[in-house]
C-alpha cells in the first residue's frame, strides 16, 4: 500500500504539473486580442484547454455561422461536457489513496489484535503469566497498527495535497470556458466567427 501511496503521489504530481504549466500558457493567448480562428489555429494537441478549444471550433463549424439564440447555449454545453471529461481525466488514480487511507488503519489494527490474541493462547499454553514470554508476541502485534499507520498517513496527506491541485485545475479549465465565451461573445459581436473547417 505504502508502495501505491508514493507511486500514485509521483505519477500524479508530473502530470498535474504538466498539465497545469500547459493550461496556463493556453489560457494566456485565450486572454490575449484574438479571435476563436486564430485560437483554434494554434491549439492542436490533446490538453484540456485544446480540447475545450477545438470542442467550441467545432460547434461554430457545425452551426455554420448561423449566430441564434441558441448558439451560445450549444457552445456552453460542449464546454461543461469537456470541462468535466477532462477533470475526471485528471484526477483517475486518486481515489486509491483515499481507500488506503481510510483501509490501513484497520488493516494494521486486524493485525493487532490477531497478535494479541496469538499472545494470549500461547500464556494459556504456557501456563505462565510471566512477561517476558508474552511480551515478544503483543510487540509483534503492535507493530502491524504502527505499519498501518505508515501506510496511512502519507496517503492521506498525498490525497489532500493532490484533491487541492486537482481543485485548482479545475478552476485553471473553469477560466479557460470563461475566456472561450468571451471570445465567442466577441466575435458575434464582429460578426467574425469564422473557423477553419477540418478540411482545410
Amino acid at each position: 500500500a505504502s508502495l501505491v501511496t508514493w507511486t500514485v503521489w509521483l505519477s500524479k504530481t508530473i502530470e498535474l504539473t504538466r498539465a497545469t504549466r500547459i493550461a496556463k500558457r493556453r489560457l494566456a493567448l485565450l486572454e490575449s486580442d484574438t479571435t476563436l480562428a486564430e485560437v483554434t489555429r494554434g491549439s492542436e494537441g490533446s490538453d484540456a484547454v485544446a480540447q475545450l478549444v477545438q470542442s467550441a471550433a467545432r460547434e461554430a463549424e457545425l452551426s455554420d455561422g448561423i449566430l441564434d439564440d441558441g448558439f451560445k447555449e450549444r457552445i456552453a454545453l460542449r464546454l461543461e461536457r469537456v470541462e468535466a471529461a477532462m477533470s475526471r481525466r485528471i484526477a483517475v488514480g486518486t481515489g486509491v489513496l483515499a481507500t488506503i487511507g481510510a483501509t490501513a488503519p484497520f488493516v494494521g489494527l486486524f493485525g493487532t489484535v490477531w497478535g494479541i490474541m496469538n499472545a494470549f493462547i500461547g500464556i494459556s499454553e504456557a501456563h505462565t503469566t510471566n512477561l517476558a514470554g508474552v511480551a515478544p508476541g503483543i510487540a509483534e502485534a503492535l507493530l502491524a497498527t504502527a505499519l498501518g499507520l505508515i501506510a496511512a498517513i502519507p496517503a492521506v496527506v498525498i490525497y489532500n495535497h493532490l484533491a487541492r491541485a486537482i481543485a485548482a485545475y479545475r478552476a485553471l479549465l473553469g477560466d479557460a470556458s470563461a475566456q472561450v465565451m468571451l471570445l465567442i461573445s466577441r466575435d458575434q459581436g464582429r460578426h467574425a466567427l469564422r473557423v477553419p473547417r477540418a478540411a482545410e
